[in-house]
């Protein structure tokens, strides 16, 4: 099995081809500077040339704010860019893994979102990457499209990272507390996608750590797990304005994960727990 993996410099794609390579897959990881998604000849010319059996696309426009003024590189990215790669992918008759959000629902109310609820985007970021779904649904046949929240992985930059640098230097930290979602470790989400495209059970799925949390409530177990004695203050989403709007509501069911007979991942602080410890090898590994 021959894959081919977009996003290699990210959280995601990096733990993604690492887990390619523990199964001993023939596998791929191309960056931004290898390639260029939205330069259609430079898609269809690699994907030509390399032939694959399943594309996992993990590149993405994810700068959240900056995408509500930057439309038409967001929309170069999510949206054109996946319809090139998915063009591709059906020429060549490859699965398609198409890595989506929980920015595509509005996040009103306070019950988990189904894999078939319909989204209703309230930022641009999550209108292009709920574009980006339609696009694959309508070209292709065999695809995943995978929801996530909340991501850390070690490659990359993420909310662990920030708040372990923050508590360097500040023993007090206004964190939100009104927002509720799932972290997702890319390391566990790389072991379940890995897994998926072994099968043929295609469709939507909603994939993150088990267990609902608040941002300033994250913020308060990392602080926990790691040691620091930092002061954390729940605030409201409307005392933290953001240029774009956050969903409060990220909760996702994980129905159809189950359904077809896939393990969901360990609950989140859990892998959080994990994590810090990959985190202090690589520092210790570092130095």
């Amino acid at each position: 099995m021959k894959i081919l993996v977009t996003g290699y410099a990210g959280q995601l794609g990096y733990d993604v081809v690492r887990e390619c390579e523990l199964h001993n897959l023939e596998v791929k990881g191309i960056t931004r500077n290898e390639l260029d998604i939205t330069d259609k000849a430079a898609v269809i010319s690699l994907v030509d040339s390399f032939k694959p059996d399943v594309i996992i696309h993990c590149a993405a426009y994810t700068a959240v704010d900056k995408a509500e003024d930057d439309q038409e590189n967001c929309r170069n990215v999510n949206v054109e860019g996946t319809k090139y790669l998915a063009e591709a992918a059906k020429k060549h008759d490859a699965k398609f893994v198409y890595i989506s959000t929980d920015y595509v629902f509005e996040g009103k109310g306070d019950q988990p979102f189904n894999e078939d609820d319909q989204p209703n985007p309230i930022g641009y970021y999550g209108l292009t990457k709920y574009e980006g779904e339609k696009i694959v649904q309508s070209l292709i046949d065999n695809y995943f499209i995978v929801r996530i929240s909340w991501v850390f992985g070690i490659n990359g930059n993420n909310f662990i990272k920030t708040m372990l640098r923050l508590s360097e230097t500040r023993n007090e930290l206004n964190v939100v507390g009104d927002q509720v979602g799932s972290p997702t470790y890319t390391f566990d989400l790389a072991k379940l996608i890995v897994e998926m495209i072994k099968t043929d059970k295609y469709g939507i799925y909603h994939a993150t750590n088990e267990g609902f949390t608040s941002w300033a409530e994250f913020a308060k177990e990392i602080f926990k797990l790691a040691g620091k004695d930092v002061l954390v203050q729940s605030i409201s989403t409307e005392e933290y304005p953001t240029r774009a709007v956050r969903p409060k509501n990220s909760r996702l069911s994980k129905q159809k994960l189950v359904e077809n007979g896939f393990k969901p991942l360990p609950t989140w602080e859990d892998a959080l727990a994990r994590y810090l410890v990959q985190l202090k090898q690589e520092v210790e590994l570092g130095e």
